[in-house]
């Protein structure tokens, strides 16, 4: 045996990427998830995201949905591209119903809304079906959510170009984006 040998050690952890912005939050849940027994490694771009998965080729990964410059969403499609056996949770603070279709049919696994800690990932990480159980609200859906769900099935459509949805909702683009920047409406 030489020396690189017995020097190399194998880390048979299974490998995580944790794609978010918020500095604090990704060294918060990237300890978190160490804990859990995941060999972690954290990025704040799509770009860099994608450098990680190509050198790493995670068996995991949480990818937020607002990334700078590009969508978390077109992440989603990306990895699962490169790797389609990724088990994929999408995280938002913004979350509409809007953008959990997309990213389930781009590849994501599952779609959590935030708060979220590190053991709902876990559970996300497990789901391999739906349920049928799922509580159905007895309630329809706000006036302010059904306006914000509306508002992102447009954006959704047109890439999330903020400009071509105002135009197409006979918005002001200032409007928008004030909308856009708000948390959704409760339903």
């Amino acid at each position: 045996m030489t020396t690189s040998e017995t020097m190399t050690e194998v880390d048979d952890r299974p490998t995580l990427l944790i794609v978010d912005d918020d500095s604090t939050f990704c060294t918060v849940l990237a300890n978190a998830m160490r804990k859990r027994g995941f060999n972690v490694t954290c990025a704040d771009t799509v770009e860099h995201a994608l450098e990680c998965a190509e050198s790493c080729a995670p068996e995991y990964a949480i990818i937020d949905l607002r990334l700078p410059g590009t969508s978390g969403l077109t992440l989603v499609e990306k990895m699962h591209a490169l790797d389609p056996g990724t088990r994929i949770v999408m995280l938002t603070g913004y979350a509409s119903i809007a953008t959990a279709v997309e990213a389930i049919k781009l590849g994501a696994t599952h779609y959590l809304a935030k708060p979220v800690d590190a053991d709902d990932i876990m559970l996300a990480f497990e789901r391999t079906s739906g349920d049928a159980e799922v509580q159905i609200s007895s309630h329809p859906l706000s006036v302010g959510r059904l306006e914000w769900e509306y508002i992102q099935r447009v954006l959704n459509e047109n890439k999330g170009n903020v400009s071509v949805t105002a135009r197409i909702l006979k918005m002001h683009r200032r409007t928008l984006q004030r909308k856009l920047t708000k948390y959704p409406a409760k339903t």
